[in-house]
């Protein structure tokens, strides 16, 4: 169910972009997420290619910046997703060193009807 772009600059080794990738599908396990519900596209990209403000509403980013998006089925609520945000950013902290400043998460939310896993059905209909 939630589809995870994760978006870097290059240069980062294989190992620790699949690190990033378990980390969001561990905390997204915690919130209830299905087990193997995890489709995820990592894109590195040159300095040009991920532009963005170093400190926007006083949040100090720097080079090592990861955004995260999220798309997911619409009706959880504020404090689950307060507490998804949390639990990202500390485990990339603690397993890969990347500071909290330096994680940008975005959630979309849709409705169930808006999804087809294969096979040209809507499952979740």
């Amino acid at each position: 169910m939630p589809l995870v772009r994760i978006d870097l600059r290059e240069g980062k080794p294989a190992d620790y972009r699949a690190a990033i990738g378990e980390v969001i599908y561990d905390a997204l396990l915690s919130i209830g997420v299905p087990q193997n519900d995890r489709f995820q596209i990592i894109t590195e990209h040159p300095k040009s290619g991920l532009i963005f403000d170093p400190g926007y509403l006083g949040v100090e980013r720097s080079e090592a910046l990861v955004m995260i998006q999220i798309t997911l089925n619409e009706g959880r609520s504020l404090e689950l997703k307060k507490r998804l945000y949390k639990s990202i950013a500390d485990q990339l902290n603690s397993r890969l060193s990347i500071r909290r400043e330096d994680v940008f998460i975005n959630l979309v939310e849709v409705k169930k009807e808006n999804w087809s896993f294969g096979n040209g059905e809507a499952q979740y209909t």
